[in-house]
């Protein structure tokens, strides 16, 4: 049946009422039929017929557009990751079986979960729907009478709907499509523990993974954790041996430009208000779908010492640092700003011993006009003794503005060679020594958590910033560690006026 355009079906809704009886039946069986091929034609419309409270997001119209190409066969590989409470597993664990069985009900599903109770729980959910006046309405679709498990049922066509739980056997079971929905649970995340990623790899491989049916199809809807996550494993693994070609989609929470994913559903204030009373490693595995790697991190986080007092000691010396972004725009660079002390700390040995600790750590995306109105903020709130700006991007205007108006600052241009991991490089044994502090804030964790995540995170600003820093303290004879070599630099002590 070819469907019916949206005039079409307005045309036929202005009239229903004017018409004999005998018209209106005919009307209200041609827009039946047109419905029941919207269905199922399109898995979002069959979305709001099933679930007519439901609220509908860009972001679903993404995963129903990737479920399509997975019914059709034009798509074998999806891995969706999205934040908690976004619609993940309606979608996924309860709508998208039903109507895949809906539409080929001799076909076979494996559903897995991190706990065999939940996921007994979507077959349950399932199951009912399916057995539903409403379903039946559009799917010929009937249960075997000898279904009566939830988690392991039978079509009438010969079809099957098996769950089970992360761990669980899946011996004797083939999957023409195998729906793996968040692996990984809290309290697992919460040991810290990279075996337990590893388990849930090793399962997948050995089980599920060797059930797939010829042509058949994987989709892993989950929230990321870990790197070494099953998405992150996966995705090392396809890479590596460029065997299966995964599609990714992710939604961060907040996008880039600052607006929620699903505003509808979602306010920015309360997603602001979660971030607010969450760690940043946390908020930005769960919620932006960016997890943080110490593997391959130059400086962890452990590598900090942390400063319990409320306030920070007595500088001798302040440092404030800019890494300046080209524009503000959704996929710019931020502009960011590190300041700096130096103060003396007894060492192991009772000798009073220079220590660096970071004062305080901005970074937003910045158009050049507030940029500029920012960059004087700080300089006044924290009167440092060095200005240090990177002569790039929108750097170098700003040189040119705060000079106009009399603040002393210096340029830092990396010489060649001097490329960003080096210049990390070249600051790590002082982290490595204990003598770099932060407090123990909310921008001392996003500072520590990028520092960890470079150089494989998605943003380095305040690596740049704190490099940069460190660098200058550094060749100034400022701080030092027993490997250094003695200069004869002479410690300048904090000046009060320019």
């Amino acid at each position: 049946m070819t469907l019916l355009t949206r005039q079409e079906i307005n045309d036929y809704m202005s009239v229903v009422e004017k018409v004999p009886i005998a018209e209106q039946k005919k009307i209200a069986a041609l827009l039946e039929m047109d419905r029941v091929e919207r269905c199922k034609d399109s898995f979002l419309f069959f979305v709001g017929q099933m679930w007519p409270v439901f609220i509908s997001g860009k972001h679903h119209q993404i995963m129903a557009d990737a479920f399509e190409r997975v019914a059709d066969g034009s798509l074998k590989r999806l891995i969706i990751n999205m934040a908690p409470r976004h619609t993940k597993s309606e979608f996924a664990s309860y709508l998208l079986p039903s109507w895949f069985l809906g539409k080929f009900p001799e076909k076979k599903i494996i559903q897995t979960a991190h706990t065999a109770e939940l996921a007994v729980g979507f077959g349950r959910k399932v199951r009912n729907l399916v057995s539903s006046d409403n379903f039946s309405k559009v799917f010929d679709l009937k249960l075997s009478s000898d279904s009566k498990a939830a988690g392991r049922w039978n079509t009438n066509k010969g079809g099957d709907y098996f769950a089970i739980g992360v761990g669980g056997a899946v011996t004797g079971k083939g999957a023409d499509l195998l729906i793996i929905d968040d692996p990984h649970s809290e309290q697992e995340a919460k040991q810290g523990n990279p075996a337990v990623y590893d388990n849930v790899y090793e399962w997948y491989t050995s089980g599920p993974r060797q059930r797939l049916q010829p042509g058949g199809a994987i989709i892993i809807v989950m929230t990321r954790w870990s790197k070494k996550d099953l998405t992150g494993q996966i995705i090392k693994n396809a890479e590596k041996t460029g065997v299966d070609e995964w599609e990714v989609i992710e939604f961060p929470a907040i996008m880039p430009s600052g607006t929620p994913i699903w505003p509808a559903f979602w306010s920015k204030k309360e997603l602001e208000a979660i971030k607010a009373e969450i760690p940043v490693s946390k908020w930005e595995a769960q919620y932006q779908q960016n997890p943080t790697s110490e593997e391959g991190a130059i400086i962890k986080r452990n590598m900090w010492s942390i400063w319990e007092p409320e306030k920070p000691p007595e500088c001798e010396y302040v440092i404030q640092s800019w890494d300046t972004a080209f524009e503000k725009s959704n996929r710019a660079d931020y502009s960011a700003c590190t300041t700096w002390g130096v103060f003396y700390k007894l060492d192991k040995d009772g000798k009073q011993a220079p220590n660096i600790i970071c004062l305080d750590a901005f970074k937003r995306r910045l158009e050049f006009p507030e940029l500029k109105e920012k960059a004087l903020e700080l300089w006044k709130e924290w009167n440092p003794d060095s200005l240090i700006i990177e002569k790039k991007a929108a750097g170098a205007p700003l040189i040119y503005e705060l000079r106009k108006i009399g603040i002393p600052l210096s340029e830092y241009t990396p010489g060649k060679g001097h490329d960003k991991i080096a210049r990390v490089n070249s600051i790590s044994d002082l982290f490595a020594s204990g003598i770099v502090w932060c407090p123990d804030t909310r921008w001392a964790d996003e500072l520590m958590d990028e520092m960890a995540s470079f150089p494989n995170g998605d943003n380095d600003d305040l690596v740049d910033s704190t490099s940069q820093a460190l660098i200058r303290f550094r060749q100034g004879g400022f701080i030092s560690i027993d490997s250094d070599e003695k200069d004869e630099y002479e410690f300048r002590r904090k000046v009060e006026f320019y």
